[in-house]
């Protein structure tokens, strides 16, 4: 079952990255929970509305996406943790930037399937 777990796990960043570096709000917006809280690299609290608006609007615009490594914690068969350091370069509210980061996710499988419902970003220094 773990090993399942894990593909689909997989799959889904997959397909959360290529909706990040297309600003897919509708992809997104599948791929994430009504309730999701993100931490930010700034230390902001962010929420899917918000995430979803800066999308939409150009607020968030990522130019590259290359992940570099992926960890995946399965806690059962509804919870499961990721740990991912991605390599990344664009803009956030028209400050340009660009260098490794890393993720920390939580992903639920509930009634609309996977979806992140916490998380943090920082920049690796």
């Amino acid at each position: 079952m773990s090993l399942e777990i894990e593909t689909q796990i997989r799959e889904c960043e997959e397909r959360l990255y290529a909706a990040m570096l297309a600003s897919d709000v509708a992809e997104l917006d599948a791929l994430i929970a009504d309730d999701l809280l993100f931490v930010g690299p700034t230390g902001d609290l962010a929420t899917k509305a918000m995430d979803l608006e800066l999308h939409r609007t150009g607020g968030t615009k990522f130019h590259e996406l290359v992940p570099k490594e992926l960890e995946i914690g399965v806690r059962s068969d509804r919870v499961v943790l990721v740990v991912a350091k991605v390599f990344l370069s664009g803009s956030f509210l028209g400050n340009a930037f660009a260098g490794d980061h890393r993720y920390l996710r939580m992903w639920q499988n509930g009634e609309n399937g996977w979806q992140i419902v916490g998380g943090s970003v920082m920049p690796i220094p």
